[in-house]
C-alpha cells in the first residue's frame, strides 16, 4: 500500500525542480530513546488529543485509500 498519494507522486516524478536538503544528519540532536510497554504508549497517546484524533483520521483515510486502490487493481 501507498502512504503517498498517486497523484502526488506523479507531480514529484514530473518535476525537475531542485531539492534542496532539510535535515542534517551531522546537525542531529543525541535524543535517548525511550522504552514505553503498550500501557504506557496508550496513556500517553490519550493524553493528547490533537494526536488520538490525527492518528484516527489518518487510518480512516488510509483504509479509504487502502479499498480505491484495490478497485483500481481490479480494474486493471
Amino acid at each position: 500500500l501507498l502512504t503517498i498519494s498517486p497523484d502526488l507522486l506523479a507531480q514529484l516524478q514530473a518535476t525537475d525542480a531542485p531539492l534542496e536538503r532539510a535535515l542534517d544528519p551531522a546537525k542531529s540532536s543525541d535524543i535517548p530513546a525511550q522504552q514505553l510497554d503498550e500501557a504506557a504508549f496508550r496513556f500517553a497517546l490519550n493524553e493528547d488529543a490533537m494526536a488520538t484524533e490525527k492518528l484516527a483520521e489518518g487510518i480512516r483515510q488510509f483504509a479509504v485509500d487502502a479499498v480505491k486502490l484495490d478497485k483500481l487493481i481490479e480494474a486493471i
